[in-house]
């Protein structure tokens, strides 16, 4: 801005002329959208954290068919009158774990619809609430609830609380920055389809600029009530609104789980398919338009005819998706694969090899059998500095697979089957079963090992000494290694003969047994000189006590683990009999 005294308002920079202003703005930006990311992580978090039994049940109650996915969808959104918002929540939700890709697709395009009730109070009452007034109490609230519960669930509540809060400031704060932008900005008149498309244009960039398809709407609302823009422009640059709204969708989906960026894909195509659609037929809709609303009575007014078009074209996308939900799901679960979504995924089992049980019993041992290599491989990783990100995921995988391996037992019992083949399934359940607990007690001692703190210099020797005994036995157990070369795998080549045959499983089970009695003299060890440290105050029981709960945790898991390999091996020498091994 000028002055008598000059720009003091503007520095040179090595392209030109620099306004304060313009720095001050792009500062605004880039803070609010760090806000929105921030509050988008708390509230993740926070959600992950505090879901209990209860509020899942809610969720699945409200959203368990698409009629109350969508009903969800359009009436939180009418209320808080942000899509915006509700957008962000069914994706954090999604991110948590709260709700499915399917639950969460039906509540997307409910908020779509429902953020037509926006347009409805520009158009007829001139008037929005905003809910970015709640955000400032959200974060006190939420911060009043984490300083005062913060080990329990009211704590974990309040960071979600404080996440939508300052979720909202960022969004508030962006709109902020751009605040000016509308001022004394006018649609530009246009006519043809090149001039539909640039208006198009327009609604979508004002969108993403001033992040509230609402300020686009008073615009077009404004254009065509004052007459500067035929219906067909200002529906243009509706459409361009609803279609630039998707931004926020993608902007929440950053460093979110393939299922959260898979719900922020299904909304970006909702909008721009609804859009494209009715773009292509919009002299056709806004005439159906026209007539609907003189058959309904409504005002003739241009903004009521708008907001009329903005509902119907959202109802007619909900329409356009209702049957083709189903193949947006799978097309989507196909996109966005994380390493440990394709390791869960079965590589063995298939529905094509469940028609011959025979073929699929091998099939399903290969699978149990790479599930075992997973799980031991959790145990490894406690011998050394664990990664405990990875721990959850690798749990997870386990978790996953677990569960594919179970529901392909139950495909093959509701197959016809012979006797023999259907007692060797429940063998190699428990097996799988023996593994997921393995899993699961890995997960149990590294929890207690970052609860024990540094050990004491004395049961450090003892401790090296049962993680090498540990390791040994854990090379005899694995069952992804070739019987023969130090696992339980049973790869033995044809030229081996039915006797060499059992006397390598002979020696393989002397071998784990061998392993697992020196393994036990070491943790019994390892045990007498943590409890003598802690009797003598060389190491605060409470580090003690972590340390004996992570040495047993670590000892059960080899214990299930070889009650695994056991069945195993005495699976290969017997296939059919399934009762030669303990439980």
């Amino acid at each position: 801005m000028s002055t008598p005294h000059g720009n003091r308002g503007t520095r040179r920079g090595p392209c030109g002329p620099v306004r304060e202003a313009d720095v001050s703005a792009l500062a605004s930006v880039l803070g609010g959208a760090g806000l929105f990311l921030l509050g988008m992580g708390l509230m993740t978090d926070g959600l992950r954290l505090a879901a209990g039994p209860a509020l899942e049940r809610i969720l699945a109650s409200s959203t368990r068919t698409r009629v109350r996915g969508l009903a969800t969808g359009v009436l939180v959104t009418a209320a808080v009158q942000s899509s915006t918002a509700v957008t962000v929540a069914a994706i954090g939700f999604v991110n948590a774990g709260l709700l499915t890709l399917g639950q969460a697709l039906w509540v997307l395009f409910g908020a779509n619809v429902g953020t037509t009730v926006t347009g409805w109070l520009v158009a007829l009452v001139g008037m929005k609430f905003s809910i970015e007034a709640l955000a400032l109490p959200l974060i006190g609230i939420g911060m009043a609830l984490r300083l005062t519960g913060e080990r329990g669930r009211r704590g974990a509540l309040g960071m979600a609380i404080a996440g939508f809060g300052v979720l909202f400031l960022g969004i508030d704060l962006l709109k902020d920055s751009f605040a000016g932008a509308a001022d004394g900005f006018v649609l530009p008149p246009a006519e043809g389809m090149g001039g539909v498309a640039m208006l198009l244009l327009v609604g979508i960039l004002m969108t993403v600029v001033m992040q509230a398809s609402a300020a686009a709407l008073v615009i077009a609302f404004s254009a065509a009530q004052s007459g500067l823009v035929g219906i067909d422009a200002a529906a243009a640059v509706v459409i361009g609104a609803n279609i630039g709204t998707t931004v926020t969708a993608l902007i929440a989906a950053i460093g979110a789980t393939p299922n959260a960026k898979r719900a922020a894909a299904a909304h970006v195509l909702f909008n721009v398919l609804t859009g494209i659609v009715a773009l292509g037929l919009l002299p056709w809709l806004l005439a159906a338009i026209v007539a609907l609303r003189d058959a309904l009575g409504f005002d003739t007014a241009p903004a009521a005819t708008l907001a009329l078009f903005h509902s119907v074209f959202n109802l007619l996308g909900v329409a356009l998706m209702w049957p083709l939900a189903g193949h947006l799901t799978h097309f989507l679960e196909r996109c966005f694969h994380s390493a440990e979504e394709d390791e869960a995924r079965p590589r063995y089992l298939d529905r094509n090899i469940a028609q011959v049980p025979a073929l699929a019993l091998d099939a399903l041992e290969r699978e149990v059998r790479r599930l075992g290599g997973i799980a031991l491989r959790m145990l490894r990783a406690q011998g050394g500095d664990a990664d405990p990100q990875r721990l959850v995921r690798d749990q997870q995988v386990v978790a996953r697979l677990n569960q594919a391996i179970a529901d392909f037992i139950a495909q093959l019992h509701r197959s016809g089957m012979s006797p023999d083949s259907a007692r060797r399934l429940p063998h190699l359940l428990r097996i799988a079963r023996y593994y997921e607990t393995v899993a699961e007690l890995a997960g149990e001692a590294a929890r207690a090992i970052d609860e024990s703190g540094e050990p004491c210099a004395q049961c450090v020797a003892a401790a090296r000494t049962f993680q090498t005994s540990a390791a040994t036995l854990l090379d005899c157990l694995d069952p992804e290694a070739p019987q023969g070369h130090g696992g339980t795998g049973t790869e033995a080549g044809p030229e081996w003969g039915e006797e060499a045959r059992l006397d390598a499983l002979d020696a393989e089970a002397a071998r784990i047994h061998r392993a697992s009695a020196a393994c036990e003299r070491d943790y019994q060890a390892l045990k007498a000189d943590l409890l003598e440290a802690g009797a003598q105050d060389r190491l605060p029981l409470t580090a003690m006590d972590a340390r004996l709960r992570a040495a047993s945790a670590y000892r059960r898991a080899l214990q299930q683990a070889g009650k695994a390999a056991a069945r195993l091996l005495a699976g290969a020498a017997a296939p059919l009999h399934t009762d030669t091994a303990g439980d």
